[in-house]
């Protein structure tokens, strides 16, 4: 749980990297949006990458969360096709995921090439889960439901950050595809 003078400076963070983007965001414009002194704000992070990685994770994590406890399906392979759908949704509709995408994608890098993030471990975690609740239900495949996730997570990774390149495609048609995709890769 986030006390009040942490989700000051998430928020503040969040206007400020909006309004100008990353790299010109301050931990000294960072507390003066948020109310509180920059000590305050450094005794918590050492830099704005610690608060945005914090932000991201407050954010995105919230979002997955609310489609997992909004959105159903018939049975554990349906449930896991539309909540990987509404995901992708979301975080392309995410004001904060296009600012970074549109300003500063490199510092998305590390988590597509190097370590997971705690967004995608939460991520993992729930699909686990639901993986795991389809295959008790006949709907998903026999197989380890942590690497069925993990290789969703990769699928769904990349309908987010390069999404944008299939400009000449329709949304919709796009949706479809991932929807079919989804449900292809865990069908038994």
């Amino acid at each position: 749980m986030t006390d009040a003078t942490t989700g000051a400076i998430l928020d503040a963070t969040r206007s400020s990297v909006l309004d100008f983007g990353i790299r010109r965001t301050t931990l000294t414009d960072v507390a003066r949006r948020a109310g509180v002194s920059r000590m305050t704000v450094y005794r918590r992070y050492p830099d704005v990458d610690a608060i945005l990685r914090d932000l991201m994770t407050r954010e995105f994590g919230a979002a997955m969360a609310d489609i997992a406890a909004n959105v159903g399906g018939r049975d554990g392979r349906s449930r896991v096709v539309h909540r990987i759908v509404a995901s992708v949704e979301v975080l392309r509709a995410s004001a904060l995921m296009s600012k970074i995408l549109e300003a500063e994608p490199e510092l998305l890098l590390p988590y597509v090439l190097d370590r997971m993030g705690e967004t995608q471990r939460v991520a993992v975690t729930m699909v686990s889960a639901d993986v795991a609740d389809g295959q008790a239900d006949g709907s998903i495949r026999a197989g380890d439901p942590r690497v069925l996730a993990q290789a969703l997570l990769l699928v769904t990774q990349s309908f987010v950050l390069s999404g944008g390149i299939a400009d000449d495609v329709p949304e919709a048609a796009l949706r479809e595809e991932l929807a079919h995709a989804v449900d292809a890769m865990l069908a038994p």
